[in-house]
């Protein structure tokens, strides 16, 4: 439909756009779904059996054949228990591989009602240990089938105001979000599918691990990016020092960007002469301080204050040469012509643009950095101390960058493209009669697109804006998330925030600004916050913008961590805090934690691949490079991935570092088309700054790689079989809330955890059993 191009009518356009929407729209949720499609069956006492899927189905004859997981009938089969059985008396989970069912089990919830028949077909233990005890792939799974009670409490709450899920480790919290995002979208369709749903992950190897589970879901237009991503044209991948990041996330650095963009308005104490022929004319403190009050008087964007700046100029230096031109009073005309004529002077022009500079956000940036007068200026409530480590010449641009570049886009404003494409000697009244004739045409258009969507009735389903928009030209269809992905202004309908608890005061700002609704939900857990910008307490974060607006939900149940594991994490996180709890986990193996001396970690890691799944090694930052050679050296297809950058490599092949530098922000996508869904982002910006990001193929390899070698930054949200933490003490002295950090690297493992080590182990580690390579195959 869409390869026709625009042809026909604005009618014929709009019908073939609207059916190729919706036709493209649901062919691809019907592929992502395809992979356990029916996974549960619920028997009533009297409305007889009903299967749960990933969709809603009917027959021909408008029969239901399947209940979509979010439907409010639905509920029962993650709610009912034998207590309060919802009118069920059996919950049957089914296992399907393709189209085949391969495996049956039963919850009995009302014994008493169940028939012979129903007696004869009974089956099978809790799919919800089943699936926990499946080796990891490298990719998180949906949950669909095992939700459990508290975990839908969470999925299904109310879509407005700021929703916080606080849980430990392995409680699930990502993939509830996931899920709650999907139900969000199903409940509130027309609301959301316009304005759209933001993911927000801590890393691009994070996202790639989570991109298959909404898709998977039927959801194939959720936008997933990360705080370096926000910034459009930008992909910030880079990582500083903990204490320049944790400068650049204070709260201060918005009085210092604001100051900073005030700097470029000084009026300078000198008077400015301008030589035009055999003129001199003269810019003094009066004009320009009256020129600079005006601008700031319109309380205008710095660029959009710029044209009232200027005016304000011109208007005095064209009266100022008609004086000296012997002119005297002049009219409104004469004093059009003259100021037209100033403006396309180069040393008139000159001299504006030194005094009220255009600006973008990477250039005022790149500009304090790299002086330190704009810093003493800009930045001088910071200390000296603090003024030096924000001090740097170019380079590239990091993740604690881009709410700063955020922030001084919302100061700065748009550059009138207009203005500046506009030659030198075109009239202002030129300029003005093409710009009222491009509105008028566009109001047209609109107003068209208005009566198209009244008549057909979906003016609710789409915005006119939009309509018309796909009638001006044959450029590609934008889903709503690649629009948003390349707009900074775009005000989504929903924000879901994972590891929020990592998130600066000056990334929160970037965040707010995206969801002037406040529909949010954040998701994450104030013991695992290793950043030295990050949050202390949710009160902390959300009380600055939703004060005494915001709700709680706790996750207590630990799905992924077995007992034997939590056991040596609960000890770590009594350091950090003797009043945390870890969560209660569900399960235990048999398997207990080990010890090891640092010099056998590559044997131990083939030993643990060859115990089967995937196996990841967390290192100190400091050893990354060391270890990961010496791993990936010794164990074939081991990748390392490098901080900052999340690119994944193997030094010991001597292939490098293997990624796709620029690789932007993506939607959620459906591997099962070959879509792909990925929405690349150019890497660079308007100041010539380097901003290479992270390949979403380098995050695919380190999760699809038997081994990675990583740091903590790198493993929070992801999960391994196996997990060998090298050198815990130093992981916990590599940074201020260090501790925190351990606690995370000890529990992302689902079945086996080793530490290897050459310093001497904390009290917290201490007793763990010795294991030798030589011992491997005896556990």
């Amino acid at each position: 439909m869409l390869a026709t191009g625009a042809v026909g009518t604005m009618q014929n356009r709009s019908e073939r756009d609207t059916f190729a929407e919706m036709y493209a729209s649901r062919l691809a949720r019907l592929w992502a779904v395809e992979r356990g499609l029916v996974f549960g069956r619920l028997d009533h006492v009297d409305e007889g059996r009903l299967y749960i899927g990933k969709l809603g189905m009917t027959d021909d004859e408008q029969l239901r054949l399947l209940i979509d997981w979010r439907a409010p009938v639905a509920q029962p089969f993650y709610r009912a228990t034998p207590a309060a059985p919802m009118g069920v008396t059996r919950r049957r989970h089914l296992q399907t591989k393709g189209r085949a069912v391969i495996g049956v089990d039963d919850d009995l919830l009302d014994l008493d009602s169940l028939t012979d028949d129903d007696r004869a077909t009974l089956n099978g233990e809790a799919a919800l240990l089943a699936a926990l005890d499946e080796r990891r792939t490298g990719r998180m799974r949906d949950i669909v089938a095992t939700i459990q009670g508290e975990q839908d409490r969470v999925i299904r709450s109310d879509l407005n105001g700021v929703l916080v899920v606080q849980g430990g480790p392995g409680t699930g919290k990502t993939v509830v979000a996931l899920h709650r995002a999907a139900y969000l979208l199903y409940t509130h369709r027309e609301r959301l599918e316009r304005r759209g749903v933001l993911i927000l992950g801590p890393n691009l190897t994070f996202l790639r691990y989570i991109e298959q589970v909404l898709p998977s879901l039927g959801e194939t237009d959720v936008l997933l990016s990360t705080v370096g991503e926000l910034y459009p044209g930008v992909t910030a991948t880079a990582r500083e020092r903990p204490e320049v990041a944790a400068l650049k996330g204070d709260a201060r650095m918005a009085e210092v960007i604001a100051k900073a963009v005030r700097d470029r308005q000084r009026v300078p104490r000198k008077p400015v002469e301008l030589t035009i022929g055999r003129i001199t004319l003269t810019i003094d403190r009066s004009m320009l301080d009256a020129a600079r009050n005006k601008a700031t008087r319109s309380r205008r964007p710095h660029n959009q204050a710029r044209a009232v700046f200027v005016r304000s100029l011109l208007n005095a230096l064209a009266r100022q040469q008609a004086r000296k031109i012997g002119k005297g009073l002049i009219d409104d005309d004469e004093l059009a012509d003259l100021r037209e004529e100033l403006r396309t002077e180069p040393v008139v022009k000159s001299a504006l643009n030194r005094l009220w500079p255009y600006l973008t956000p990477q250039r005022l940036l790149l500009g304090l950095y790299g002086s330190p007068e704009r810093l003493g200026y800009a930045a001088s409530e910071l200390s000296p101390q603090e003024r030096a480590l924000l001090r740097r010449d170019g380079g590239e641009w990091t993740e604690s960058d881009v709410p700063l570049l955020d922030e001084a886009a919302e100061l700065l404003g748009e550059i009138d493209e207009q203005v500046l494409r506009a030659s030198a000697m075109q009239a202002e009244e030129e300029l003005a009669a093409a710009r009222q004739a491009e509105e008028s045409e566009r109001e047209a258009e609109l107003a068209y697109a208005r009566e198209v969507l009244e008549l057909t009735g979906l003016s609710d389903v789409m915005e006119a804006e939009r309509l018309a928009e796909r009638q001006r030209g044959d450029g590609p269809y934008l889903t709503t998330a690649e629009r948003a992905a390349a707009d900074r202004t775009w005000a989504y309908g929903h924000v879901i925030v994972d590891e929020a608890q990592e998130l600066s005061h000056m990334a929160w700002r970037a965040v707010m600004r995206r969801c002037p609704t406040r529909s949010m939900t954040i998701v994450g857990d104030i013991a695992q916050t290793g950043s030295a910008a990050g949050a202390r307490s949710w009160e902390e974060v959300l009380d600055p913008y939703v004060a005494g607006r915001w709700r709680q939900e706790r996750l207590t149940v630990n799905y992924r961590t077995p007992v034997e594991l939590m056991a040596v994490a609960a000890r770590v996180l009594a350091t950090i805090d003797p009043a945390l709890q870890a969560p209660t986990s569900v399960r235990e193996l048999g398997v207990e934690p080990w010890s090891a001396p640092l010099p056998a970690l590559a044997e131990l890691v083939k030993a643990e691949v060859g115990e089967g799944g995937k196996v990841a090694v967390v290192v100190p930052d400091a050893l990354l490079e060391s270890l990961g050679a010496e791993v990936a050296a010794t164990v074939t297809g081991a990748v390392v991935v490098t901080p900052g950058s999340g690119r994944a490599g193997n030094p010991g092949a001597g292939s490098g570092r293997t990624g796709n530098p620029g690789s932007g922000a993506g939607r959620a996508g459906n591997p099962g088309s070959g879509a792909g869904r990925a929405t690349a982002r150019p890497g660079t910006d308007p100041a010539g700054a380097s901003a290479t990001g992270v390949g979403r193929a380098g995050a695919a390899a380190a999760l699809d790689a038997p081994v990675a070698v990583m740091g903590v930054a790198d493993a929070k949200g992801l999960e391994f079989d196996s997990v060998i933490v090298a050198e815990p003490d130093l992981i916990a002295a590599q940074s201020p809330r260090g501790p925190s950090d351990l606690y995370v690297a000890l529990t992302r493992a689902t079945q086996r955890l080793g530490v290897v080590h050459e310093r001497p182990l904390s009290q917290a580690l201490r007793g763990l059993p010795s294991r030798s390579p030589a011992s491997a195959n005896d556990l």
